[in-house]
């Protein structure tokens, strides 16, 4: 099939160019196209250049037999370099012995064992640089195929490449992974006629040509059936192609025949397996001397250990022309010679012409097992597969359930959705029902469904007594609902009353966060008083759930303190899911404290991690508070880029949330470039009830910046009802952030004599609000002829801008100062100035005296690059060693 390469010169030369780059850092991409279209060629020919370049080639394919199986692919894959392991962090060696089933540890999260793999690849390329070549990436178990999309993402500054092919019309983590690409089209006439075999008649010539359309593998296939009167043309081209490959079995020896269709179904390759396999369905001794002639008609390739297929297309035409009582039979063989049990149950489960108890139970404990090595996907499977073959219908049920319960952790949300409804065609117990009511409006956090938090409250109520912890699930997800859209007054009263029945301590994270998010007026008193008693603990979950009610009620403060206690144990438990939404809401928190060295690196992290880990909303609300941040700092394209795609991810699911988090961004950003009517008109939006943007607790906590925007621009008068109406709130709860607002606001709107005390009482704040009061109070101060006095307010706002990293702010204080009659020191550039948000945050994890490798860990990066990180910052900074990195990063905060 060489010629299957004509056309491909471009194609050629872009994968060589990635080899060419390998020693100054690696990449990835893409091949894509239809069956036959020369992916597999095309690997070849570039495996064939990395060998003649002394690079180490490691390779894995795809299998459909295999697909079921956690980690298939990713343990194929690391075989040869399997000496590695025992040079990893301890956690990161029990992850991937674990995963490949060569270990005890239980649940292993997926991007610990992707994280092991990173490093097993960096430690093999410090011998050589190394190709990675995935074939058949459509149909890689989803495990292996997450952590190899994970590396991918992570090979800029390691000498490794990873190619990988993918066949159209295939879903999975490689489809849209944003991963550069090669589509790999159809040839050109000229081309094709290269192609397709010149010693063939001209009218059958002609009619491959137009019947193979460009397909390389056609134009060599096809010929062979239409010289034998092959019909078929209105046929589409892959079933062609699959009949071309069964013509050439119909003339082989039965036993050459048995032999192929045992491969076929064979989830392995093993030569032995096959043929002992084969001799059981035959019922006589095979030999693998039996594989010769198939091997002589290019159908497959044999060495001493393995068989394979010389195209996917040969395997699935052998599978579709067998009968299926013969299908049953070979499985039936299969599972007397594997030794493996996850392979053993499946091959079982395929031979089951109805219902068997006992593969049922055998599947359901390879679920177990697929879900103890981190492979939700596989168990997902094998729990469906179970309750398929299931007898008993409430043994049936609850198989059916745990399938969907795997199935929501994967967030496959029509899976799910028919999983259930097959559990509730089959009849429930009340139980389980509300196990399902949980599942099925646990989706999006609560973005959609505005209407289900009184349902979800209702079955809450119900279920309080007898299973509190899912009571607390189901109520959790119903004042999400209440917190992300407008569910209204009486579904906030609902999930109240049905919280205040659930019998758990008054203190418990989850209760408060129900509370916060429900009712963060009414309750914020007392959800206020309980996080101040709460002390910060290393318990990531329960911090977390802190931090969420400290964030929901406005004293971000607390959350950020909760948040950061979260990290370390996300980090090191690898639940880089999680771990993406509290880096979010810290780096929000942050930001509204203007603690930049902390919430930079952190919402870009956030970023990353969420798209790793899909979840659009959670990269939505990041690129939010990215946005708040860039506008904060002046750096305008920025915050309105990030703001524009936050904004086309959050309209869709009416999350009001993110769509107020945007306004304030933008708001915030018009009105530190002095464009004060925009500001006005953006932060507008977040009071007015019938847009999009409205959101009862986020537009609370922005007033200040509101009235501001309104004194500035000349429309006061617009703001004072409003802030009446939040005053009215503020007597009802004691939110900090409101009434840092508030005060602001008093002092801005405030007449004559009024304003001195009203502005002296809005000094009591953060840093940053203190400072815009401070440069506020000033000019007032000059306005009203009081140049000297105003010129303390305006030094120290000046200061404390300059300290924070809000540059344009600092400016303005300079800008007042010099009215006032004082000359002003320019700003000194700060690193924060220099670096992007990542090496800032590899920067100050060095200047706390992590190692690289111990940063690489906790940032999910190799320790090489952490170290062409440290290269680069070094020389922007100025300094030449890392014990100069401390002084040059004066008060960092590590996140």
């Amino acid at each position: 099939m060489a010629g299957v390469l004509v056309g491909r010169e471009h194609e050629l030369r872009f994968l060589g160019e990635l080899l060419d780059r390998v020693d100054g850092g690696g990449g990835a991409a893409v091949v894509s196209g239809e069956a036959g279209i020369g992916k597999s060629a095309l690997l070849s020919a570039v495996s064939r250049q990395a060998a003649s370049r002394q690079m180490r080639v490691l390779t894995t394919t795809g299998v459909p037999g295999e697909a079921q199986i956690a980690f298939a692919g990713l343990d194929r894959l690391l075989r040869p370099i399997a000496g590695t392991v025992d040079r990893l962090p301890a956690p990161q060696r029990a992850a991937v012995l674990a995963a490949t089933g060569r270990g005890d540890d239980v649940v292993p999260e997926l991007f610990l064992v992707a994280l092991a793999t990173l490093s097993m690849l960096g430690d093999a390329a410090a011998q050589a640089p190394v190709l990675l070549v995935v074939e058949d990436a459509q149909w890689l178990d989803r495990a292996s195929a997450e952590v190899l999309l994970f590396v991918a993402r992570r090979l800029d500054f390691e000498p490794v490449v990873l190619v990988a092919a993918l066949r159209d019309g295939f879903d999975g983590p490689f489809t849209g992974s944003g991963l550069p690409g090669l589509a790999l089209p159809r040839l050109g006439r000229a081309e094709a006629e290269l192609v397709v075999d010149r010693g063939l008649r001209p009218e059958v010539r002609e009619r491959v040509l137009r019947e193979a359309a460009g397909n390389p593998l056609a134009l060599v296939e096809l010929p062979a059936l239409v010289e034998a009167g092959g019909q078929g043309a209105m046929l589409p081209l892959t079933t062609r192609l699959e009949h071309a490959f069964a013509a050439r079995t119909a003339g082989l020896p039965e036993p050459t025949r048995t032999l192929l269709l045992v491969a076929a179904l064979n989830d392995s390759d093993a030569l032995s397996e096959i043929v002992e396999a084969a001799g059981i369905v035959a019922g006589d001794r095979l030999d693998p001397d039996d594989l010769a002639p198939a091997i002589a008609a290019r159908l497959v390739e044999a060495d001493a250990e393995s068989v394979r297929f010389g195209h996917p297309l040969m395997r699935s035409a052998i599978h579709q022309r067998s009968p299926i009582g013969r299908r049953h039979r070979v499985h039936a063989a299969l599972a007397r010679v594997v030794v493996d049990d996850d392979r053993r149950a499946w091959h079982r489960a395929a031979s089951a012409a109805g219902p068997d108890d006992a593969v049922a139970a055998e599947l359901e404990a390879a679920a177990v097992r697929a879900q103890r090595r981190g492979g939700i996907a596989a168990g997902t499977a094998a729990m469906e597969r179970s309750a398929e073959l299931t007898r008993d219908p409430v043994l049936r049920g609850e198989r059916l359930l745990r399938a969907a319960e795997l199935a929501f952790e994967l967030g496959r949300r029509d899976s799910v959705v028919r999983l259930l409804d097959e559990a509730d065609r089959v009849g429930l117990p009340e139980r389980q029902s509300r196990r399902t009511a949980w599942i099925r409006n646990s989706f999006d956090d609560g973005v959609r469904g505005r209407a289900r938090a009184a349902a979800l409250a209702q079955i809450a109520g119900q279920a309080a007594g007898e299973d509190p912890d899912l009571a607390l699930k189901l109520l959790h997800g119903a004042a999400l609902r209440c917190w992300w859209t407008e569910s209204g007054d009486e579904a906030r009263r609902s999930v109240l009353a049905a919280a205040d029945r659930v019998p758990v301590d008054p203190d418990d994270p989850r209760r408060l966060v129900i509370l916060a998010y429900a009712s963060p007026v009414e309750h914020g008193g007392e959800v206020l008083n309980r996080l101040r008693q709460h002390a910060v603990t290393g318990d990531a979950r329960a911090a977390r759930m802190l931090g969420n009610a400290a964030q929901a009620i406005g004293a971000f403060d607390l959350a950020v303190g909760f948040f950061t206690a979260s990290l370390h144990d996300l980090r090191v438990q690898g639940r880089l899911a999680l771990l993406a939404r509290a880096l979010t809401l810290q780096a929000w928190c942050g930001g509204r404290l203007a603690d930049l060295g902390m919430a930079i690196p952190a919402a870009d992290e956030a970023y990353r991690l969420a798209r790793d880990t899909s979840q659009p909303m959670v990269a939505a609300s990041a690129r939010a508070t990215q946005a708040l941040l860039a506008g904060m700092r002046g750096e305008q394209d920025d915050a309105y880029r990030y703001a524009a795609e936050a904004e086309r991810v959050a309209l869709p699911g009416d999350a009001h949330a993110v769509l107020s988090a945007v306004q304030l961004a933008r708001g915030v950003a018009a009105l530190t470039d002095g464009r004060h009517e925009d500001a006005f008109t953006e932060l507008r939006r977040m009071h007015d009830p019938a847009d999009p943007a409205h959101h009862p607790a986020t537009r609370s906590y922005a007033l200040g910046d509101l009235v501001e925007a309104a004194v500035r621009s000349g429309r006061a008068d617009e703001v004072r009802g409003l802030t009446a109406d939040l005053a009215a709130i503020g007597r009802r709860t004691p939110s900090p952030a409101l009434h840092t607002g508030l005060r602001y606001a008093d002092a801005l709107l405030a007449d004559g004599d009024q304003a001195q005390p009203l502005f002296e009482a809005a000094l009591s704040s953060d840093p940053l609000h203190r400072a815009r009061a401070q440069l506020a109070f000033g000019e007032w101060l000059r306005r009203q002829r009081r140049a000297a006095e105003s010129r303390a307010h305006l030094r120290a706002a000046r200061d404390t801008f300059d300290a924070l990293g809000l540059i344009r702010w600092g400016d303005r204080a300079r800008g007042e100062l010099r009215a006032s009659g004082e000359t002003s020191r320019r700003r000194t550039a700060e690193a924060r100035d220099q670096l992007t948000p990542q090496e800032l945050q590899i920067a100050q994890m060095a200047a706390e005296g992590l190692t690289n490798r111990e940063v690489g860990e906790r940032l999910y990066l190799s320790h090489r690059t952490i170290s062409s990180h440290l290269h680069r910052i070094f020389p922007k900074l100025g300094i030449t060693s890392r014990a100069e990195l401390r002084a040059a990063l004066p008060g960092h905060t590590v996140t």
